[in-house]
């Protein structure tokens, strides 16, 4: 009686401990389908995204594909992007401030469209990638609440465009809507200050971004 005594409590403080145990983190490329976009150029048109923060809105049937699924930190980012010939880039980086390069934000939806940006990657130049997939780790990781956007950021230009998709497909764009503005492709809407709000009304259909980002999920209780 005296052993019995002595392995009880023992049990049920190892039962507690198993109740307790976290459910363990997951790792989710978020913006991934089974269908991987090809980015256009060479071949015409040769189209790029340039100066603006964007997001894709859907693929397909899919909704929310850049939106997160659950809290975590984003800990890399991926693109994939064409390469354009010497006349297409000389052109694009003429016109569009400079050599190509990216980064990517992160958003807080609100209403109407709007979002605050939360936290932002910094930009990184291209040029040496065109042609390649290519992903970039983050020596500091994004914290991401579940339903935050994931958007592309893109100060000067970036050959991350795949076209000619259903209509169904479409990406929003940090433009407004007023004085034609959505085609105002040089004017800089990048969103890259923190605690900075747009409205994303911009909406371009038959085409979709060709980036990813990888979410490492938050542990959580299973109590």
């Amino acid at each position: 009686m005296r052993v019995a005594r002595r392995l009880l409590p023992a049990a049920v403080l190892a039962g507690s401990l198993i109740v307790a145990a976290p459910a363990p983190a997951r790792i989710i490329e978020v913006g991934k389908t089974a269908e991987e976009p090809v980015p256009s150029c060479p071949p015409r048109p040769c189209q790029a995204m340039t100066r603006t923060t964007g997001y894709q809105a859907k693929v397909g049937s899919e909704r929310e594909t850049m939106v997160a699924p659950a809290d975590g930190k984003i800990v890399a980012w991926t693109v994939t992007l064409s390469r354009p010939g010497n006349t297409q880039r000389k052109f694009f980086t003429e016109n569009f401030g400079g050599p190509p390069s990216a980064g990517i934000t992160i958003l807080r939806p609100g209403k109407r469209l709007f979002s605050r940006v939360t936290g932002r990657s910094p930009v990184q130049p291209l040029d040496p990638y065109l042609g390649q997939t290519v992903q970039f780790p983050l020596g500091r990781a994004l914290n991401v609440r579940k339903g935050y956007i994931i958007a592309l950021t893109v100060p000067t230009w970036a050959p991350v465009l795949s076209l000619g998709l259903p209509a169904e497909t479409s990406w929003r764009a940090a433009r407004k809507l007023e004085d034609n503005g959505c085609n105002r492709l040089g004017s800089q809407t990048a969103q890259q200050n923190l605690g900075s709000v747009t409205q994303y009304r911009c909406l371009y259909k038959t085409a979709r971004l060709t980036y990813t980002a990888t979410l490492i999920t938050t542990p959580k209780s299973r109590n």
